[in-house]
């Protein structure tokens, strides 16, 4: 098989396809992790936090904030790179199984069609926080926060430029 299509088979188009094959690993008693996130300018805080949530299952999803989220977010001059360079980039990593964008606020229904066994944050929330945690608690299922990588933030680098 040839790399781009392996990563490109990585990149879901729908809910329901990737629910389909979530399905199917849960069947081979596969643990599936989710996280999500802007993963503007990708840098080393999010490759360390993204292998440590792929660390604590079989199957590492990451929800993909569009660019139009991306925006409401963090202001206007965001995302710095568009959806779908950031989709690629993360699917390319042998340890993430699949991307998805959404478009929502939160990935709260994301979360409900997908039910993670876990659900991991960065750092920067508490377990009363995160967006999903009552849910995934409540089918049986953990959530984790994993501390950032100090010195590492898109809005760092960023800043870094603007000087």
């Amino acid at each position: 098989m040839k790399w781009n299509r392996i990563i490109n088979d990585k990149i879901f188009q729908s809910k329901n396809s990737l629910a389909q094959t979530i399905k199917k690993w849960k069947n081979n008693q596969e643990k599936i992790v989710f996280t999500n996130g802007c993963f503007d300018i990708l840098h080393l805080g999010h490759i360390d936090y993204l292998t440590k949530a792929a660390d604590l299952g079989n199957r590492l999803i990451i929800g993909v904030n569009t660019d139009s989220s991306v925006s409401k977010i963090k202001g206007p001059n965001r995302p710095v790179i568009e959806e779908v360079t950031r989709l690629t980039k993360l699917a390319s990593f042998a340890f993430v199984d699949a991307v998805i964008l959404f478009d929502e606020e939160t990935p709260i229904e994301l979360i409900k069609s997908l039910q993670p066994d876990i659900l991991v944050k960065g750092g920067d929330y508490s377990l009363n926080t995160i967006v999903g945690a009552d849910f995934v608690t409540d089918s049986g299922g953990k959530v984790k926060v994993i501390p950032f990588l100090k010195g590492h933030s898109s809005t760092n680098y960023i800043n870094k430029i603007k000087r």
